[in-house]
C-alpha cells in the first residue's frame, strides 16, 4: 500500500516506517502535526520544528499543519485536513501509526480511517516493552531522550542516547516507579538522529536544558545533517 506516516520524530513512529517499508508498503509521505501546547493528549510536542532534517534524511517528503487548539475534537479535524491533502496529493491508501498501547489513541485515528477510506498501519502495537526496546537498539536506532515528566527520570537523562545498557536501568526504574518503558503515558519523549533509513546522521550543534526539579526538556537549537559522517 501507499502509506503516509504520522511523524513525530521519534523512536516509535520512525521504527514504525521502518517496519511498514520491511513489510513492503511504500512510505511516500510524512505527516507532522504541531499541537498548540505540550498539554495535547493526541500529539507530540518537543522539538517537531527539527523533523524536517529527518524528513531530507529519509528523503520523504513531509507535510506539515498547525492545531490552534489542544482540545481533541479540534486536533481530529487538523488531523482529516492532512490526511486529505496527503491522499490528493500521493495518492495515499493509508497511514503508518507508531502507537504501542494506547487505545484511546488508536481508536481515533482508525475512526478518522474509516471515514475517510483509508487502513490504518501500527506495526509497534502490543509489542512486549522489554523486547521493543532492545530491538530498537538492535536495528541501529540511535535515539536521545528530549524530555522527562515521571518519577525516576531526571535530568541526567535529557539529551542522552539510549543504549542497551540504558534500557536495563530504565527497565529497573520504571519497575520501581511505575512508568511505562516504552514513554507511552507520555513519560519521555525521544527524538531519532540516526537509524537505517537515514541517509544521514543528525548532529546537534547546539541545545538547551530546562528542568524544574520534577520534569525538563531537552531543546534543540541548532542542529544539521552531518554529511562527512
Amino acid at each position: 500500500m501507499k502509506l503516509a506516516a504520522l511523524f513525530s520524530g521519534g523512536k516509535d513512529s520512525t521504527y514504525s516506517i521502518f517496519l511498514a517499508k520491511k513489510q513492503g508498503h511504500e512510505v511516500n509521505c510524512l505527516l507532522t502535526v504541531f499541537p498548540k501546547s505540550d498539554e495535547s493528549h493526541l500529539l507530540h510536542h518537543p522539538n517537531l520544528e527539527w523533523t524536517h532534517l529527518q524528513s531530507q534524511s529519509m528523503q520523504i517528503p513531509q507535510l506539515t499543519i498547525r492545531s490552534e487548539s489542544d482540545e481533541i475534537n479540534n486536533e481530529i479535524i487538523v488531523l482529516e485536513k492532512i490526511l486529505t491533502k496527503a491522499m490528493d496529493e500521493y495518492l495515499i491508501d493509508g497511514i503508518v501509526h507508531g502507537g504501542i498501547k494506547s487505545q484511546f489513541q488508536k481508536e481515533k485515528f482508525e475512526n478518522l480511517c474509516d471515514k475517510l477510506n483509508l487502513k490504518l498501519v501500527s506495526p509497534v502495537w502490543n509489542r512486549e516493552p522489554l523486547e521493543y526496546m532492545y530491538e530498537l537498539i538492535s536495528s541501529n536506532f540511535i535515539f536521545l531522550i528530549t524530555s522527562v515528566s515521571s518519577g525516576g527520570l531526571d535530568d541526567l537523562w535529557l539529551g542522552k542516547k539510549i543504549t542497551k545498557n540504558d534500557v536495563s536501568v530504565l527497565y529497573t526504574l520504571s519497575q520501581k516507579f511505575g512508568f511505562n518503558l516504552n514513554f507511552e503515558g507520555g513519560e519521555a519523549e525521544t527524538f531519532v538522529v540516526d537509524c537505517p533509513l537515514f541517509l544521514y546522521p543528525i548532529k546537534i550543534n547546539k541545545e538547551r536544558k530546562i528542568w524544574d526539579g520534577y520534569r525538563g526538556r531537552f531543546e534543540i537549537v541548532d542542529a544539521n545533517l552531518n554529511y562527512n559522517a
